[in-house]
């Protein structure tokens, strides 16, 4: 009777090769099923359409006013033409350095809405996070 114990002529392995094709495959499903979403560099701030008063920060925001032909105008001074140029040059000389303060986009109904984009893009490169969007309070009929 033979009592010491039998060695396997073989070593045990683990087969890697199905594991790794495994992996790859959930690797390019979840790399085609991801959205990758770039969230936008503004911070907009819609106001709701009431008559409630919001509180201030002490400085005064600057204005940004769509016409409703697509110009600009920054603090109520019409600008030359329409041109992106000219509208951050117009916004710098009036922010100054700052970006921390508020912008109020203000925009005719009936403006295009590429001239509203183009400005919060302009207002968005120059750094500017904080966008309020002015609205008016309904008529009381509707």
């Amino acid at each position: 009777m033979n009592l010491r114990p039998r060695r396997a002529t073989e070593d045990p392995e683990i087969n890697l090769i199905s594991l790794i094709d495994v992996l790859m495959v959930l690797l390019v499903f979840f790399m085609l099923c991801s959205t990758f979403v770039d969230e936008g560099r503004l911070n907009i701030q819609l106001p709701t359409a009431d008559q409630e008063v919001h509180g201030t920060s002490g400085a005064e925001p600057i204005v940004v006013t769509v016409t409703e032909q697509g110009g600009y105008r920054v603090n109520e001074r019409e600008l030359v033409n329409s041109g992106r140029d000219t509208l951050r040059r117009a916004v710098e000389r009036v922010a100054g350095s700052a970006r921390d303060g508020r912008v109020v986009l203000r925009a005719d109904a009936r403006a295009t809405h590429q001239s509203v984009v183009t400005a919060m893009d302009v207002l968005g490169r120059m750094g500017f996070t904080q966008l309020d969007i002015a609205t008016v309070a309904p008529a009381a009929g509707q």
